[in-house]
């Protein structure tokens, strides 16, 4: 006698997570809402692979980062190439810029995307191994009214969605200045390396500016002293910088200046930036995302010299504070009409009525699989469509079919070939009424 097979429990991934279809409502409304913003700023939506090259990310996220040297999900492919899951999308989106040769095209490019990060973080609230940012890049152009503008539309995005946002602003200077900030801050925390946390003493010599976002509260302590970068900034630079928030107190963009906003990836230049939403308890600022300018990036993947700006947001953790908020979502049309069938050859005629009323351009609902008119009906009350067309055996030998109004419970018979003008004619009566309601 075969041994019985044993069951196994499946269960999802750890920090992974199920998008469930009552949850959809949220996700199709940020797509919606990031897409009309697109197409209304001018940007194109470009889809990258989420598999890349693992030195795509080493050359560009840096080595010393977090993300490269904790979180990246990395693996050897059967054919010996080492590639990574990508961990973020703009270093993608400008490799595919170069490789397609985006830089003959007029500039600036504006490319924006939706789609799935991978980083081996530790899963809480909002955050996930697996999560989805949407994101906006524009390459070519230096000029700080794009600072502006794409701050504008970070800030917009998520105010449309109804949170309140607050943008927090530094500009973390160009190579040269930059370089010479770190030999200043390095000469700061010298002294001071016994008091930093185990990952800020690595951070010292490696990746030094993020000593400055560092969760750690002594860590936080000793950044309160720190020299800043806005007052170590070129010429050239404190001009751009003044420049862009002149900009965004034109568009009246609640935003504060922090020069603890570094970003937490190397290829940052000049203006940096994060998205907060402010509900918090206490007044505590729950991050969204963030972005900034990433002048030498397309240069370090092969390119020519060319300036870009982008941002990203993670979309679970704007749906989780939507929310909270209690953001009502519109759930949209709902159906028309729902075909309600008695034995096996009214369910055939089902079948063809469906599509013909379909491809007629109505909201049609049904349930084929169930039999009884009581169960279809039921299904039919809390689908709130309007009407109910019931078919029987009656009905087919007749050429007729019922209709039935769902608020009043009055049935009426039709003839079946009318039955596309007769339903028209009763929803076009419901919209008059409705209207003349309103007034």
């Amino acid at each position: 006698m075969a041994a019985k097979k044993k069951k196994v429990k499946v269960q999802l991934v750890k920090g992974m997570k199920d998008i469930l279809p009552d949850e959809q409502l949220y996700w199709n409304l940020i797509r919606t809402k990031v897409e009309n913003f697109a197409r209304n700023y001018g940007f194109s939506r470009i889809d990258t692979p989420i598999v890349e090259a693992t030195s795509l990310f080493k050359r560009t996220v840096g080595e010393d980062t977090d993300v490269v040297s904790k979180e990246m999900y990395s693996f050897v492919s059967q054919g010996g190439d080492k590639l990574s899951l990508r961990p973020e999308n703009t270093a993608p989106v400008v490799r595919s810029y170069i490789e397609h040769g985006m830089l003959n095209l007029p500039q600036p490019v504006k490319l924006f995307y939706i789609g799935p990060q991978f980083r081996h973080d530790n899963p809480q609230a909002g955050r996930y191994r697996q999560f989805w940012q949407f994101g906006f890049e524009a390459i070519g152009d230096e000029d700080p009214v794009i600072d502006a503008q794409m701050i504008a539309i970070s800030y917009f995005i998520l105010k449309d969605l109804g949170l309140d946002i607050e943008i927090q602003v530094n500009s973390v200077g160009d190579s040269a200045s930059r370089t010479e900030y770190i030999k200043i801050l390095k000469k700061y925390y010298q002294d001071k390396k016994k008091s930093l946390c185990k990952d800020c003493s690595l951070r010292l010599n490696k990746n030094t500016l993020r000593l400055l976002d560092c969760k750690n509260k002594k860590c936080q302590e000793l950044a309160e002293e720190t020299p800043q970068m806005v007052d170590h900034l070129s010429e050239a630079g404190k001009e751009h910088f003044m420049a862009v928030l002149e900009y965004l107190d034109e568009l009246d963009i609640k935003y504060s200046l922090n020069p603890k906003i570094v970003r937490g990836l190397d290829y940052y230049t000049r203006t940096a930036w994060e998205i907060f939403e402010c509900s918090g308890k206490e007044g505590k600022l729950n991050a969204l995302g963030g972005g900034g300018r990433y002048d030498d990036l397309v240069n370090i993947l092969g390119g020519r010299e060319t300036p870009a700006i982008g941002f990203a947001i993670g979309i679970e953790r704007v749906i989780m504070k939507m929310q909270e908020a209690k953001v009502e979502i519109d759930k949209g049309r709902g159906f028309d009409i729902y075909i309600a069938q008695l034995g096996i050859e009214a369910r055939k005629k089902a079948l063809n009525l469906f599509e013909d009323l379909r491809r007629a351009g109505f909201s049609v609902s049904e349930n084929m699989s169930k039999k009884g008119l009581k169960d279809q009906l039921e299904a039919a009350d809390k689908k709130q469509v309007k009407y109910t067309l019931i078919m029987g055996q009656k009905e087919i030998a007749d050429g007729t079919i019922l209709i039935r109004d769902m608020e009043s419970g009055v049935q009426e018979i039709v003839d079946y070939k009318k039955v596309k003008a007769e339903v028209r004619k009763r929803l076009d009566r419901n919209i008059a009424k409705n209207l003349k309601l309103k007034k």
